[in-house]
């Protein structure tokens, strides 16, 4: 002993989950928050429970409330999505290898040990302990900054075929994260001001990662809680934050309850095998929108979840008051367009019904139960006080969890489906083809001479039956269900919308036309995006050609290659407009007589009209933050009147080679902060003017 003993102070502990990432354990520091709230509970739990046998479990909801962590379990689940639960620790002790980028905790049980020997050491002064575990591994703590972590001697376990210069090198111990190198978050504010449902495109990967939408919206999510703290914390505004949740349909699709991966695989090639399997899972996604059978599959999956993820985090943030948004990528964006279009718009609120708008009772349900012989699942059903509009809502996993067989289960599912579609034929009445809707919207006239005028231009070998809104976008005849609330926005991402319109027949989208329960639309779309279509010339009247707004970037200005065009453009329009003025200058001074310039009018005549003015600006770049066009051009009623195509500025090194960027391009908005930070302003502007209107109205 050397010295005074130095003053003991305990440990402080964080929590940790482990993740498994590229095959291998990752432990994820829990943020300062939920590590003093986790902390919190543990200390109570401990100080009231005399057995830990007897200890109750206890649930403390982290990360925004996207996550539960139980406590005696340790373990940390989902809430909104499936998920396989994590191990969660308590950590206080660290250790790592040379060769390790990070610091791996100890378990709860060793890191007590270890506390304890540092607490004797450090209160007699009494160093070079050392502490031998069952495993033949040994920690040496050599002073109270320098700790070390040895492996087994393998030569006295006679295992002498290793010198000693071969033997593992012993790790680094680090007690508490004073010196371990970890970056830990501060936390997510508790206060939400609006949530954003986002639905995903083909396939089950969303980025060149192969990550699926879980993470890529993990990724949107932090990368909007940056903009908020960088863009809108201004003097004097209470933000909050904007909670972002992923919707998976892919999974349902091509799940077990479908079998259509099943009978995919038995017609499938057995050559390039690879290939066939990625398009099998991707592009295949496209045919089954467009097949009735599985577009009302999807479209059921994604308005259920919808329903449910929102009540769901209704339930979880009692306090919320602000509104909802949608956002849909690819093939997402048009299932929610499909969906928003069909939606009914009810002028009065007690007379909306249930979001499967089905009239009817449970009693007369059960009465179609035990007629197709389910009525053994009636008290099943009871007992967990479900009517039918909860039952519409319920998917294939659902009813697996209440113990239905898989037969009876497909029964039920069936049944429901068959009685929303009676219910939404009984409703809806005659439905008009594209050209019939348009003639009665247009031109005034009725229904029935609508379909007689346009009676002789339906093909009589049709053999799909398509259904048509009043404007003529029309969709695969299914049952669209209806969502438990009124969108504030819709924000299409990289969307095929415009494209798919056009193949269904529509040339042109009626301006007065906006979506029956979203008051905003907005179409976001990278400008090498072999997918993305625009929709706004689909408004103009022929002939009219306006170019898509401009994204700004997100720190404010725009990037350095655009500029640069932007002035070679604008210099070279102005030499033009220089030699133009040169030009008329020199005709003026040698002017010809009058007999001469009689017959060069003739001459001009005869040979067509020639403008200079022409040659000047024949094709220049128009601009794309021409305000006085933007101001002059109707672009419909699809977003309030405003412009509602917007388009990012490519990097400057995707615009070397656009198409060998055109893949990334299209999975590009999930790590945009341009994107993101477009969302947010969109977001909170629209509700300061709902603000604006519920205060006027009240007025």
């Amino acid at each position: 002993m050397d010295g005074a003993a130095i003053i003991y102070e305990p440990v402080q502990h964080h929590w940790f989950y482990c993740q498994q990432a590229d095959s291998e354990d990752s432990w994820i520091p829990f943020s300062v928050v939920d590590s003093q709230r986790l902390e919190e509970a543990f200390c109570h739990v401990k100080a009231n429970c005399v057995d830990e046998g007897e200890q109750e479990e206890v649930i403390v909801a982290t990360e925004g409330r996207r996550f539960d962590v139980r406590l005696k379990e340790r373990r940390r689940h989902a809430a909104y999505w499936e998920q396989p639960p994590l191990e969660v620790r308590r950590c206080s002790w660290f250790h790592r290898g040379d060769k390790e980028a990070s610091y791996v905790p100890y378990p709860e049980d060793i890191s007590l040990i270890l506390e304890d020997a540092y607490m004797i050491s450090a209160t007699l002064n009494d160093w070079q302990r050392r502490l031998q575990f069952p495993t033949g591994e040994t920690v040496v703590l050599h002073d109270p900054k320098r700790m070390t972590h040895h492996p087994p001697d393998l030569t006295k376990s006679g295992r002498t075929s290793l010198s000693s210069s071969d033997q593992p090198r012993p790790r680094i111990v680090k007690r508490g994260l004073e010196d371990v190198i970890v970056d830990i978050p501060p936390g997510e504010p508790d206060k939400v001001d609006h949530l954003v449902i986002m639905v995903h495109g083909i396939g089950a990967t969303c980025d060149l990662r192969m990550r699926g939408i879980i993470q890529c919206v993990n990724d949107f999510r932090s990368i909007s809680l940056n903009l908020l703290s960088t863009h809108f914390k201004e003097a004097g505004q209470d933000i909050g934050r904007v909670e972002f949740l992923p919707i998976n349909w892919h999974k349902v699709l091509h799940g077990d309850a479908t079998g259509v991966d099943t009978d995919i695989q038995r017609i499938t090639l057995p050559s390039i095998s690879r290939l066939r399997k990625f398009s099998n899972s991707t592009v295949l996604d496209l045919f089954f929108y467009n097949s009735p059978t599985y577009c009302q599959t999807i479209a059921n999956t994604v308005a259920s979840e919808i329903n449910r993820l929102h009540r769901l985090f209704v339930q979880r943030h009692p306090q919320f008051i602000g509104a909802v948004s949608l956002a849909g990528h690819s093939l997402g964006s048009l299932i929610l367009f499909d969906l928003l279009t069909n939606q009914k718009k009810y002028t009065d609120e007690a007379t909306k019904q249930s979001p499967v708008n089905s009239p009817i009772h449970s009693e007369s349900f059960e009465d179609i139960l035990r007629n197709e012989g389910l009525g053994e699942y009636v008290n099943t059903i009871k007992e967990k006080q479900m009517d039918v509009e909860s039952l519409a809502m319920c998917s294939e996993t659902d009813f697996k969890e209440l113990g239905i067989p898989l037969g009876p289960r497909k029964k039920i599912l069936y049944l429901m489906g068959k009685l929303q579609v009676t219910e939404q034929e009984s409703r809806t009445g005659i439905v008009l083809p594209v050209s019939a809707a348009l003639l009665c919207q247009e031109e005034g006239v009725s229904q029935a001479e609508a379909l007689e005028i346009i009676q002789p231009q339906v093909p009589s070998t049709s053999t799909v039956d398509y259904k048509y809104c009043d404007v003529g976008i029309g969709q695969v005849s299914i049952n669209y269900p209806e969502l438990a609330f009124e969108p504030q926005a819709f924000f299409a991402l990289g969307s095929p919308i415009g494209m798919f319109l056009t193949v269904r027949g529509l040339k042109r989208i009626d301006p007065n036309y906006s979506l029956p329960t979203c008051k905003s639309f907005y179409n976001i779309f990278h400008p090498f995006d072999p997918v993305a279509y625009r929709i706004e010339p689909m408004v103009l009247s022929p002939g009219q050609e306006l170019p898509p707004m401009l994204i700004p970037h997100h720190k404010g200005r725009k990037r350095m290659h655009l500029e640069m065009k932007d002035n070679l453009t604008r210099v070279s329009s102005d030499l033009l407009a220089s030699f133009g003025a040169l030009r008329s200058v020199w005709q003026t001074l040698t002017q010809v007589p009058s007999t001469l310039l009689q017959l060069d009018q003739e001459e001009k005549t005869v040979s067509g009209p020639h403008d200079d003015s022409e040659d000047a600006t024949a094709g220049s770049p128009v601009s794309l933050t021409d305000k006085n066009e933007t101001r002059n051009t109707n672009v419909g009623m699809l977003n309030g009147g405003r412009r509602y195509d917007y388009v990012l500025q490519e990097k400057p090194f995707e615009s070397f080679n656009e198409y060998l960027f055109a893949i990334q391009s299209h999975l590009c908005y999930w790590e945009s902060p341009d994107t993101a930070l477009l969302v947010l302003r969109e977001i909170y502007e629209g509700a300061q003017k709902n603000q604006l209107n519920e205060h006027n109205s009240s007025l």
